[in-house]
């Protein structure tokens, strides 16, 4: 009898631990990075906590990882580096908090690049792509109708299974409580990072990253923004990119590579002249950043070079914040793009609260492509002609929704297919881009 009793109070105590760290837990894990010999994983806690990471693939023990002591500086954020990997595995992992099993009701899993280099063809992948995710907060949200809806849209992109998600900006939206102060730009990351609709997509589909304005600054905001800094330092923290300011100057451009793709994570922010500036050579890119990006397509060797900035680069519609705004840098970019006779290049980005493709024939050239994907919950908008002479029939969409773009095919005869969903993960249509499309003629 008193070994039944000791037994069931040991039960009771170690519940009542689970439970008191599941409650310790803010938001994640998030699946950040993947590489070779390693990922990340991304944990947020509400109070200091030692976090780390268990993780097996199938019929392996169980390894950890380093534990990680969040801290209320770091805004109680851990990264952990699951390194006892082997390539082109999926691997199973578990949360800890002080050392007790934190159990998710959905996946955890995480996985490692496939060394497919001089072996074998590149491997099919499909990864997801999205924009404007607004949470609501009425205290701090405009009077009127909610902005955000929909949340569910990131449980019908988990069903869809993407290997990786790439968010193109306004992945967040600042408002005017958060603008003037650290603490302020880390609510917001906070708050809708914890979004509960959310957490099974962070928890086992890696996550890329670029920004736009809202998650950048105000509304429109450019490189007078005086807290750039502060917000810089903010998404580095809540975003997994494997590479940031990769100019040295400043913002958060990056890259990554998926098996034979490689994508250019670019920044229209923090070298932006200001929208209203007269001068007709004003910045979109920055001098700087555009050189990296047409030395890093010059030197990139994939079958296919996504570049993701926030803005419309394609539509020549010169409407609210498009590249076409900006005439003259649109133009530089598309003519170094000319000179160097840079193949396989396909723009991707986000910001018009609508779903649409942008084709640019060009002469003795492949057509320029830019997908533009969104808006996942914010607001929405009619249909409606702004002039976009590039926009390609029958592929535009204006409600919440998702792409899921999946790659395959034979090296060197790689097809890249888009399709766009409903929030609810329902076909709207989809588009095909072949490899062969985007060379110049021999």
């Amino acid at each position: 009898m008193k070994r039944t009793i000791f037994i069931f109070l040991v039960s009771v105590f170690i519940s009542v631990a689970t439970f008191a760290q599941a409650d310790l837990l803010q938001s994640g894990p998030m699946v950040g990075y993947s590489d070779f010999r390693e990922a990340l994983i991304w944990v947020q806690t509400k109070a200091p906590a030692d976090v780390k990471i268990g993780y097996f693939a199938q019929g392996e023990k169980e390894r950890f990882t380093k534990t990680v002591s969040t801290t209320e500086e770091g805004d109680y954020i851990a990264k952990l580096y699951p390194s006892d990997v082997a390539y082109g595995t999926t691997y199973t992992y578990k949360l800890y908090l002080n050392d007790q099993l934190v159990p998710r009701l959905y996946p955890l899993e995480f996985q490692t690049q496939t060394l497919w280099q001089y072996r074998t063809d590149p491997p099919p992948f499909t990864f997801a792509i999205g924009s404007c995710f607004y949470r609501n907060e009425p205290k701090d949200d405009r009077p009127g109708r909610p902005y955000g809806d929909a949340y569910g849209i990131f449980e019908s992109i988990v069903q869809k299974d993407p290997d990786f998600m790439v968010w193109l900006g306004d992945n967040i939206y600042l408002r005017t409580p958060d603008f003037q102060t650290e603490r302020g730009i880390r609510h917001r990351n906070r708050q809708a990072r914890a979004t509960p609709e959310l957490q099974a997509l962070l928890g086992s589909v890696h996550h890329y990253a670029i920004w736009d304005d809202h998650d950048y600054g105000p509304n429109d905001s450019d490189r007078s923004y005086v807290h750039k800094k502060i917000a810089e330092k903010a998404f580095n923290e809540y975003w997994g990119n494997p590479s940031t300011n990769a100019t040295g100057e400043g913002g958060i451009t990056g890259q990554f590579v998926w098996n034979d793709v490689e994508f250019f994570l670019m920044d229209d922010r923090y070298h932006r002249a200001p929208n209203r500036s007269l001068d007709s050579a004003k910045d979109y890119l920055g001098d700087v950043q555009l050189n990296w990006l047409i030395d890093a397509l010059t030197a990139s060797k994939a079958s296919f070079k996504i570049v993701c900035i926030g803005g419309q680069t394609i539509s020549d519609a010169a409407v609210y914040e498009n590249y076409a705004t900006y005439p003259e840098a649109r133009k530089r970019l598309l003519d170094r793009i000319a000179a160097e006779k840079i193949e396989g290049v396909v723009f991707m980005s986000g910001d018009r609260h609508h779903t649409e493709i942008s084709r640019l024939e060009r002469p003795d050239a492949y057509p320029l492509i830019d997908i533009t994907c969104s808006p996942l919950t914010s607001g929405t908008h009619k249909a409606r002609d702004e002039g976009n002479t590039l926009q390609v029939k029958d592929k535009t969409y204006y409600e919440r929704n998702f792409g899921l773009v999946n790659v395959s095919g034979a090296y060197g005869e790689r097809t890249l297919l888009l399709t766009i969903y409903d929030q609810k993960g329902q076909k709207v249509w989809d588009y095909s881009i072949a490899q062969q499309e985007l060379r110049y003629k021999k």
